[in-house]
Order: structure tokens, then sequence, then C-alpha cells
């Protein structure tokens, strides 16, 4: 799995990034809220991934943030939320301004997003109200092992609640490394 990329940035465009790696080009595509803040075709650049497997393709989605990643994650957990919707979202929004709309539950900020329809925007209401608020409590803070951990488990399908309790139950017996403290996570979610 891609979790990260650091390297020369050799296309931008909305929506779509194409990142030099030692001579590899890996093509992601972006929110338009990261797409702002790239720097110029030719400088280095970090990006925090989230990789998509499909039965026909493997997709890359990037993003200037841990935050946005995190977000991007969140989105994708709510059923009927594909990865073009959330990138849609993340677009039209900052992630600190969705979290206050979906808090105030402001239906019409929602509906205004490109994409977001109303049954949309009140199934995302519903559903993140909960998940959002329950971002603070689970939160792993600054701690970026935790966080990436989750990140992955979220990717495989694991409820973000569950994920974040297991790597949390088992982030002192990593030893540093985001490979083990997801291997035994997911030892102890089976």
């Amino acid at each position: 799995m891609i979790a990260r990329l650091r390297g020369t940035l050799a296309e931008k465009s909305p929506g779509e990034v194409l990142v030099d790696v030692g001579g590899v080009g890996y093509q992601a595509q972006i929110p338009l809220s990261t797409f702002y803040r790239l720097p110029e075709e030719g400088s280095e650049v970090e990006l925090q991934v989230v990789t998509n497997l499909r039965e026909n393709a493997l997709e890359l989605f990037a993003f200037r943030s841990a935050e946005e990643k995190q977000l991007f994650s969140t989105l994708r957990s709510i059923t009927g939320i594909g990865p073009r919707v959330a990138l849609a979202i993340l677009s039209g929004t900052e992630p600190e301004e969705f979290r206050r709309v979906v808090r105030d539950g402001d239906l019409t900020r929602l509906v205004a997003i490109p994409g977001i329809g109303r049954k949309t925007a009140e199934r995302l209401l519903v559903e993140l109200k909960d998940k959002l608020s329950g971002d603070a409590e689970g939160d792993l803070g600054a701690d970026s092992l935790g966080e990436d951990a989750v990140l992955a488990l979220v990717a495989l399908g694991y409820k973000r609640g569950q994920a974040s309790n297991a790597v949390k139950a088992l982030l002192p017996e990593a030893g540093g490394s985001v490979e083990t403290l997801i291997k035994k996570s997911l030892a102890r979610l089976s």
C-alpha cells in the first residue's frame, strides 16, 4: 500500500498530479484544496496518499495534509460515498469547515457542493454526526504512526472506531514500526 509520496512535482492540474519519485512517476487524483497549496512544477513535494484497489485499477488519491486524508477515509466509510464524491466534498470545503457543517446540520451548505444531492447530504449529516464528534475522543493526537495504522485499517474495510481502539491498545508494542502495528492490529481484529 502506498501511504506517502515524496519527490519532484512533475505535473499538476486541478484534480491530478504526477510526482516523480526516483525516476518513477506516480499519478494521483487530488481535491482542489490540495491543488491550490501545491508548489510550482519541478519543486519538491510530499503528499499523503490513500491507495484504492479496484478490480481493474490501482488508484492513488493524494492530499497535502493528514487531516484531509483522514476526512477522505472517513467519508469513504459512508455507504454510497465513493472516492469521486469524497474528492468533490474536499474540493468544495476545507476539513474544519466540513466538520462545522456536519456539527451544525447545515444541509444547505452540503447541497451546494457539486455532486451532492439532498438525499446524500441528509445521509452524510446523519452518519457523520457521530463519527466526526467521535474523532476527538478517538483521536490519536499527533502520533502519525498510530494515525497511519488507523488509516490503513480503514482502507482495508474496518470501521474507524474499531481500528482506532485496536491501534491504541497495541501502540506501545509496535516499537516505532507502522507495519508491525498494522499486523498486530489485524491479528487483534480477526
